[in-house]
């Protein structure tokens, strides 16, 4: 099993605003395995590039301990706080944070020029070289660095990076300023890179598809703190909360009742205004207390024949709303009682709008995860 090669511990960031207190974040704890590709995930403002500044050392937190490969970086507790520049890390920035008055050459020696440790003319020429190779830039390294395309910078960006062979690389939404046919080369060139070199590394992304493709695992962020962390497909299939549900793909959100308590990974019956439905749940619920389902809408069947029921099957009767079709798929709207599911069909499936149809998806594709409606009620008084 791969060893722990970055640790953060209840690390907490406040920021004083004209506003008043920010907590950016609020006691963050995760672990990184070496080797592995992590990504904080969450809208703007959620807290993700303010963790990995701090782990970068570019911001101080308040609280909170930071090891990289054993070696302690903070610790509030012990008073630690290691300046960036002594972090044995390699970092790329949104805007890329290039040189414009350099060509590609001195961008990528700067950080071994200036860095802690010394190098010989012949060390620096070796170092920047294999670099520029690793990001297939070797040829280019005589060209303005303002002359490069964005892709190429972006490149530009990780072989400075990586040309001190650091123990860890962060990545603060690298491949934001793509256009999305590069976005979408620069995301594999990325994953390939990373892989090959067997390098620690944490992104940063609101970026869903981004994630998915590129992590090993996530961790969901919402206001400073992590919501759900695991592998992509268990954020996907198994979201424990509305937020991680609604923030990663699409999903349709019914509300209901608990009608009988029920343990981990159990199915569960949650009574709806659209019928009794049976669900499956990521934790313990108590009978009457209120919940959403969320159901995902590749996992939506609509179909105007009666389908024949089983227990591994929920099925509801509504009529269509709208049906665009969007070439290697139908995006159909479907009124049933006072909610509107959406469900994605194969693009030869023939339905009209006021159609008379069948709504049916498997119980295990019902997800049961808590109301935040009712959370915020019950804490309120209300």
């Amino acid at each position: 099993m791969p060893a722990v090669s970055l640790e953060v511990s209840h690390l907490y960031k406040q920021f004083q605003t004209d506003q008043g207190e920010v907590h950016a974040v609020e006691d963050v704890s995760f672990e990184v395995m070496r080797g592995s590709f992590f990504t904080l995930l969450g809208p703007s403002g959620c807290g993700k590039s303010t963790t990995l500044r701090c782990i970068a050392g570019l911001e101080k937190p308040d609280a909170g301990v930071i090891k990289l490969e054993g070696a302690v970086f903070v610790s509030s507790e012990e008073g630690i706080w290691v300046p960036p520049h002594k972090r044995p890390m390699g970092m790329v920035f949104q805007s890329y944070a290039i040189w414009p008055h350099m060509d590609v050459f001195d961008n990528v020696a700067y950080p071994l020029k200036r860095g802690p440790a010394s190098f010989s003319s012949q060390e620096i020429r070796d170092r920047v070289m294999a670099s520029l190779e690793l990001v297939q830039l070797d040829g280019l390294e005589k060209r303005p660095a303002p002359q490069l395309s964005g892709g190429q910078q972006q490149r530009l960006a990780l072989a400075r990076a990586l040309v001190h062979e650091p123990q860890a690389l962060l990545l603060d939404e690298p491949l934001s300023n793509l256009d999305a046919k590069l976005r979408e080369q620069m995301r594999i060139e990325l994953k390939q890179l990373t892989t090959r070199l067997n390098i620690t590394t944490v992104f940063v992304t609101h970026d869903q598809l981004e994630a998915l493709t590129l992590s090993d695992q996530i961790a969901v962020m919402e206001n400073g703190e992590i919501v759900q962390e695991g592998s992509p497909r268990e954020i996907y299939d198994s979201p424990r909360n509305r937020f991680a549900a609604e923030f990663i793909g699409l999903a349709n959100f019914l509300d209901g009742t608990v009608v009988e308590a029920a343990e981990i990974g159990t199915t569960v019956p949650v009574e709806t205004h659209e019928g009794l439905l049976h669900c499956t749940t990521a934790q313990g619920l108590a009978k009457g207390e209120s919940v959403a389902i969320a159901i995902r809408p590749e996992n939506v069947m609509v179909s105007r024949d009666a389908p024949a029921g089983d227990s591994s099957t929920n099925v509801l009767e509504g009529r269509v709303e709208s049906v665009v079709f969007l070439g290697d798929a139908l995006d159909c709207y479907v009124e049933v009682g006072n909610a509107r599911l959406r469900a994605d069909l194969h693009p030869s499936q023939e339905l009209s709008p006021n159609d008379d149809v069948f709504v049916t998806f498997r119980v295990s594709a019902a997800r049961v995860v808590p109301n935040p409606i009712a959370a915020v009620g019950a804490r309120t008084g209300e």
